[in-house]
């Protein structure tokens, strides 16, 4: 059965935009976990434009369900996640200038230092998942460097315009969860994904875990959380699972 995991980054960013305390992430946490999710997914950047150290902090104390920190391969963030251990952990690309992650992360030009971190979150307990392009020499790398999971970067599918374009990065997502699963990776998905598209990448094969944050948030907005996430796990649960 495929999982959810709902990024509640957002939340986080509406209550930046005001340097408040509210909306609280916490609390999104919660009610995400309530509607159903199986896992709470957020990023600790290291500009803390939206998620906090205190955010993440709390959320290890109340979340029941799996948490998930996407985070750069920095001496810092890497020690914070020792200390929190979350029970997984995505590293992922981080450029300060960009608005959203704008990629997957470039593994094998980055092998010797992934391969240390990696090597470190698994002793300490901590799943490690790697957000790659859906290519075959980030797949390698991924494996060389001691990844249990790579998550495939949805967002060139996402944002395909036209029926060809579309179906040709389904079909190198196809591609490459076939391939990394070949190599003893677990798949898993995320990025750019909303209520319509992710149908398709239901579809995937050996597909673990889908990670989908801003789509649910902005329909959140008008429908609350709650029933925000309960739509998204209709269409999850009730479409037919992959083959393995």
């Amino acid at each position: 059965m495929i999982k959810l995991g709902i990024n509640i980054d957002h939340v986080a960013t509406l209550r930046e935009a005001r340097k408040g305390k509210e909306p609280d992430p916490i609390w999104a946490g919660a009610l995400c976990e309530l509607a159903g999710a199986d896992i709470i997914t957020v990023h600790l950047r290291e500009d803390r434009r939206h998620i906090n150290d205190r955010d993440l902090r709390l959320l290890r104390q109340t979340v029941q369900i799996k948490l998930n920190l996407e985070m750069a391969d920095t001496d810092e963030i890497v020690k914070i996640a020792l200390e929190v251990k979350p029970e997984q952990v995505t590293l992922v690309p981080e450029n300060r200038e960009e608005v959203t992650t704008e990629g997957g992360l470039d593994v094998r030009s980055n092998l010797k230092s992934l391969t240390a971190t990696a090597s470190k979150v698994r002793e300490a307990g901590i799943l490690v998942s790697f957000f790659i392009d859906p290519v075959e020499d980030q797949l390698l790398a991924g494996r060389d460097a001691g990844a249990q999971f790579v998550e495939l970067h949805t967002g060139s599918y996402a944002n395909a315009v036209g029926e060809e374009a579309t179906a040709r990065e389904l079909e190198k997502l196809f591609t490459a969860a076939q391939r990394g699963q070949e190599l003893g990776l677990r798949i898993n998905a995320g990025h750019g994904l909303n209520y319509l598209n992710v149908k398709r990448i239901l579809a995937l094969p050996h597909l673990e875990e889908l990670h989908i944050g801003h789509s649910i948030i902005s329909r959140a907005v008008f429908v609350g959380l709650d029933r925000a996430v309960r739509e998204m796990l209709d269409i999850v649960f009730w479409l037919p699972a992959p083959k393995s």
